[in-house]
Formats: structure tokens, C-alpha cells, sequence
């Protein structure tokens, strides 16, 4: 399948994926197990649901997706080290699949429809094993325009020494909801492409400035900004003990939305970002974009109180969140709008990371410069030259992502994980990611080991600007 059927599946929303490609591909050795049949260790694997479930958002029923264990519980832990094992079920009457972000699965258990296994029918389970990983803090979450509707859920991997340490781990997914299906979103950015800014029933282009020219943000005007499923007119309440010490597990799993995590009157360190450990990072504000994790290391004052941990929209007021009090003290009401918009985010902290396990210094054997293009005007957007991304395995590949368009992407690499080794020419020993941020008129450097045969996307984590084309491949054969 090529890249404009892999697109054209995408935005053609569930109804597209009811005639799916065969699975395996013929004659691609790398397929070679069909769907249910994936060789298993003999302990049981865990149970995961694809459901429908209805929440309470700004006083309107709202049917969204989930990703839920038999006990309701929503999303997975895993021990660092172990073994992936789960049983997938599809109990929707909707096809769909569950791409597994963070972690780094054999290409045919990735999760991507037709990429190359089918998406799973109603009814239907599917077994997935393969190694868990080092640890981390992940996410799994529909690779279609299903994810809009909050299918998405946490995918946590912790260490025996996350186990091992005396705090409290609290693990935030945020999202942004709308009551208008993402078909008509989608249709509505592309219908509005050349009507300027401003807001046309429910997509809302706003501009800030950035070096003199402007800048898009927020194409989308949300009805609901959610952490853990609820806004802040109902925030969840985790209680924790007075000086306890707590670990933030924060993903940003909106579709079009990056926001600023604030710790308020907290200091607070970043410890991890995507999953991996990073030298820490004293501060009060954390930027998060789409598709990316940050991990945060907090302890609470002596006294008694209540502490909001807010995600702050970029360039708008509005805002979500949940509230961590010792007990008994009282919560007071949280505006969902605040007084001043959310910072726009921008390279300032990515420059000041550092990742704690490097990749292995060795030189490079590719290399590729990738134009983010696009714009607002016809909401059509591309990678130039990510039809040419090819590579040979254990090779060191390194990408440099150029964004020339006036909107930010947060760009997302399946089955590996990258560090970034430059940010607008400048030389850094950066973190290591699976999402980067690409502001605009911004140059983004990374290097990855092509260690996971596959055919691998290359994607800006926004769904729409993913939608509308922003999709590439590295394909690789073993």
C-alpha cells in the first residue's frame, strides 16, 4: 500500500477500512503470521477491550471509545524488561487497530492499518507479544480518525526501581474532545482552506507572531479540554500525603493540541520525556506536544493543601488538569479558562535536554533533510523528499526535519527511538524521543539505528496535518 491509499484509508474514517488489504502482503517475508496466530509464551496474555462507553462532558452525554482491561480498568502496566502479551478484542460494531506508541514492536504488530496487518473486524481478538522494552511512559491509541474520539489509553512500563522508590506515581492522559465527528472536522478545515482566520463552525485558526511573520496555532476550537477524561469543572482529586513525594506520568494524547504542563507554586524537576530518562530539569512549566510524554518529579509542602497541576493550551486561555491535595484539605473551583493564554511552545527546553542514555556515538550513514510544507490556506500538508527514505539494517540513519510552513509538528518515528543531535545548525547531545516538536521556520536534526526491519510511518503526531498528508515511510527489509 502506498502512501496516498495509506491517507486515504485514514481520512475516509472507519467506513474505509470495512475492505481491508489482505494480510500478510504477498511475497513481503516480513509478514509471514497471520492475524491470530502470532507465536505466544505459554502464560496467558492480558485481556484489552476496544469499547464504547459514554462520559458526562460540559453537562452532554458523550459516546467515546476506550481501551479497557475486564475490571474497566482503562490502558496497561507492564513490568520494564518482560514480555508484551495481550489479547486485543474488538467489542465496537466499527473495525479498527491499536498502534502501540513508545514501544518498539516487530512491524507487523505496530498497529497501523494495513501496514501491514488488517484492521480488527467486530468480534474479532488478536494476540500481540514481543519484548516490553527498558520502561518508560508510553500510550497506545488508534492510528485513524478514531483517535479524535478518545481511543487512546495509558501504556505504562515501569523499572523495579520506579517500584523500588517512595513516591506516589500519577498517571495523567489529556486529551481534546469535540462533540462534531473528526470526519466533519477534518472536512471542515479543507472546506474553510482559503477563507482566511477565524473561526468557521468549529475550526478556529488563530494567529501569533513568530520572527516578524505569522504563526498558526490551534486550527481546531474544542469543546473540552480533558485530563483523564474529565475538564476541569469536575477535576479527578488524587490525595497524597503532606511532604510526599510524587512522579508525574503525563501524555499528551490530544489529537491537535500541545499544551504547557504547570506545576504552580510546585518546584518540580522533568526527569523523562517519551519514556526515557533525561539529566533532570528543575522548573515550574513543561512544554508537552502531541503524541509526546513528560515525566515529573514533584514533593509536596509540609501544611496541609491543594495543588492544581494544569495544562495550559498553547496561545489560548484554556485549560485542563486534575488537583493533588493532602488529605481532607478542601479543593476550591478552577476556571477551565485562565486569565492569559498558554505559552506558545518553542526548541528553549528540547536545547537544555540531555539524555541520561545516550545512543552509542558512531558516524553516520545516511542522511536526509526532510521540508515540512504546507499551510492554512489549502489545509494540505507534506514531508518533500519522504518518498526517498530508505535505509539498510544497522545503519545510522540521521534526519534533519526543516519546517517551512508557519505551523508547528510534532513529528513521530514508529519502531525506534531517536536522539536529537542539532536544533537549527547548532550541535546538541539531546534527548532521546520518539516525537519531536518542529516549530515553525525551525530546523530539527535526529539520529536513529535501523535495528527493527519494517516499513516504518513518519508522521506529524497532529491528526489532521497527518490526514491531510503529512506521512512518510522508512522502509527497511531485515
Amino acid at each position: 500500500m502506498n502512501r496516498r491509499d495509506f491517507l486515504t484509508r485514514l481520512t475516509a474514517g472507519t467506513a474505509a477500512l470495512a475492505a481491508p488489504a489482505a494480510w500478510p502482503l504477498p511475497g513481503s517475508a516480513r509478514a509471514q503470521q497471520a492475524a491470530g496466530s502470532v507465536t505466544a509464551p505459554e502464560s496467558a496474555p492480558r485481556r484489552l477491550a476496544v469499547i464504547s462507553r459514554t462520559l458526562d462532558i460540559n453537562g452532554r452525554a458523550a459516546r467515546v471509545f476506550g481501551l479497557a482491561q475486564p475490571d474497566g480498568t482503562q490502558g496497561l502496566t507492564f513490568d520494564a524488561g518482560g514480555r508484551f502479551d495481550v489479547a486485543l478484542a474488538n467489542q465496537t460494531d466499527a473495525p479498527t487497530l491499536i498502534h502501540w506508541h513508545g514501544l518498539t514492536p516487530p512491524w507487523e504488530q505496530d498497529g497501523v492499518p494495513d501496514n501491514p496487518a488488517a484492521p480488527l473486524r467486530p468480534a474479532q481478538t488478536r494476540r500481540y507479544a514481543f519484548p516490553v522494552g527498558a520502561g518508560g511512559t508510553h500510550w497506545m491509541h488508534a492510528h485513524t480518525l478514531q483517535e479524535q474520539n478518545l481511543l487512546a489509553a495509558p501504556l505504562i512500563v515501569p523499572t523495579a526501581a520506579d517500584r523500588a522508590r517512595d513516591e506516589q506515581e500519577i498517571v495523567i492522559l489529556l486529551h481534546d474532545f469535540s462533540f462534531t465527528p473528526a470526519e466533519e472536522l477534518l472536512a471542515r478545515l479543507q472546506g474553510a482552506a482559503g477563507g482566511g482566520h477565524g473561526h468557521h463552525h468549529g475550526v478556529m485558526h488563530h494567529g501569533g507572531m513568530n520572527h516578524g511573520g505569522a504563526m498558526d496555532l490551534n486550527d481546531i476550537d474544542y469543546d473540552a479540554y480533558l485530563a483523564n477524561d474529565r475538564t476541569l469543572d469536575d477535576p479527578q482529586v488524587v490525595r497524597v500525603e503532606r511532604n510526599g513525594r510524587v512522579r508525574l506520568r503525563i501524555i499528551n494524547g490530544a489529537t491537535a493540541t500541545a499544551f504547557t504542563i504547570d506545576t504552580g507554586p510546585l518546584d518540580a524537576a522533568l526527569i523523562a520525556v517519551d519514556g526515557r530518562d533525561v539529566r533532570p530539569v528543575a522548573g515550574r512549566a513543561f512544554p508537552v506536544s502531541m503524541g509526546q510524554r513528560v515525566d515529573i518529579r514533584l514533593r509536596l509542602p509540609p501544611d496541609a493543601g491543594a495543588y492544581p497541576v494544569l495544562a495550559l493550551r498553547e496561545g489560548a486561555p484554556e485549560r485542563a488538569g486534575i488537583v493533588i491535595a493532602t488529605p481532607d484539605a478542601p479543593v476550591a473551583k478552577i476556571p477551565v479558562r485562565g486569565d492569559v493564554a498558554g505559552p506558545v511552545l518553542d526548541l528553549d527546553l528540547e536545547r537544555r535536554l540531555s539524555a541520561v542514555g545516550p545512543l552509542a556515538r558512531r558516524a553516520v550513514d545516511r542522511r536526509f533533510t526532510l521540508p515540512l510544507t504546507g499551510d492554512m490556506a489549502g489545509y494540505v500538508w507534506g514531508i518533500d523528499g519522504g518518498d526517498a527514505l530508505t535505509a539498510s539494517r544497522g545503519e545510522r540513519i540521521e534526519v534533519t526535519f526543516v519546517n517551512v510552513s508557519m505551523m508547528a509538528h510534532p513529528m513521530h518515528l514508529h519502531g525506534h527511538h531517536f536522539q536529537v543531535t542539532g536544533i537549527d545548525g547548532e550541535v546538541v547531545a539531546g534527548a532521546v524521543r520518539d516525537t519531536v516538536l518542529v516549530p515553525p521556520q525551525k530546523k530539527v536534526t535526529i539520529v536513529f539505528d535501523a535495528d527493527n526491519p519494517g516499513r516504518w510511518p513518519l508522521h506529524c503526531h497532529h491528526l489532521y496535518h497527518m490526514a491531510a498528508g503529512m506521512m512518510a515511510f522508512v522502509d527497511y527489509a531485515a
